[in-house]
């Protein structure tokens, strides 16, 4: 596989900034998600932290894309365009967001599901969507730790998901590599394949993001050429973070702990990046 792919000690060292602005931006986001406040309020947040910390969004640097975030809302799994729609009680929110600070990017999601005290059964089986989806995120990262290819990730990742109960896997949108560009080589499949495999090794930076539905994989874009949803209208959660493998072992650039808190539980102790 390419050297290109492997970053110097100090190339990971410039990518810490970017993470951490990536992960601010998305609390302050996380925070004011609430029913009645509009996607496009959540994006001026998102947008707001971004530059106070000296960087920019590197979602507007993609061609034809203004804005800050992506905000998908209950069937819409990825590329949300935010704008004047409502959030209501019992919807579920995903959010994707990224930060690029001295020419170096961050790149992560969280899903977050309104409270809505007059449907109790919905509210719950969304939850249990998102944590579906955010624990099979962690399991790709702790095999990310551990595993010897990309492919080990994908297969963590199915491996979660498929433990938890009839779920479904999107397949059309993967994770990605990161650095100077927000998608770089190598493609990070969200389920096992067969394919000449990236190494997992010291200077591999990677965004892994699940998405996952409640009912079936295919999907298709709306008009306004960004937002995709499930073709059968069931319910979609979406989780990221971007992650650094060095010497010593793994950091989570999009967590304020590296990720600490999350991969305990797989006995992993990541390491910041010397």
């Amino acid at each position: 596989m390419a050297r290109g792919l492997y970053k110097s000690p100090d190339e990971l060292r410039a990518l810490v900034r970017p993470g951490l602005v990536t992960a601010r931006a998305l609390e302050a986001v996380r925070r004011a998600i609430a029913a009645g406040v509009t996607t496009g309020e959540l994006d001026a947040i998102a947008e707001r932290v971004i530059r106070d910390a000296g960087g920019r969004s590197n979602f507007m640097l993609e061609p034809g894309y203004s804005h800050t975030i992506c905000a998908s809302v209950n069937d819409e799994v990825v590329h949300g365009v935010p704008g004047d729609r409502v959030i209501e009680p019992g919807d579920i929110v995903s959010i994707d967001c990224g930060a690029e600070v001295g020419g170096w990017n961050g790149d992560a999601a969280i899903t977050v599901v309104v409270p809505d005290d007059r449907a109790p059964a919905l509210v719950a089986r969304r939850r249990e969507l998102a944590e579906v989806t955010r624990l099979s995120l962690w399991a790709g990262i702790a095999a990310f730790a551990r595993g010897a290819t990309v492919n080990d990730i994908g297969a963590a990742v199915e491996n979660s998901v498929e433990a938890a109960g009839p779920w479904g896997i999107i397949e059309d949108y993967t994770g990605h590599g990161i650095g100077r560009s927000m998608h770089e080589e190598p493609t990070v499949y969200n389920y096992r394949v067969r394919r000449a495999p990236t190494k997992l090794r010291a200077g591999l930076v990677l965004a892994i993001e699940p998405m996952v539905t409640a009912g079936g994989i295919d999907t298709r874009t709306l008009d306004d050429g960004w937002t995709v949803v499930t073709e059968d209208g069931s319910d979609a959660a979406h989780w990221e973070h971007s992650i650094a493998r060095h010497d010593a072992g793994i950091w989570v650039l999009t967590a304020e702990d590296g990720g600490a808190a999350e991969l305990a539980a797989f006995g992993i102790r990541p390491v910041p990046i010397p």
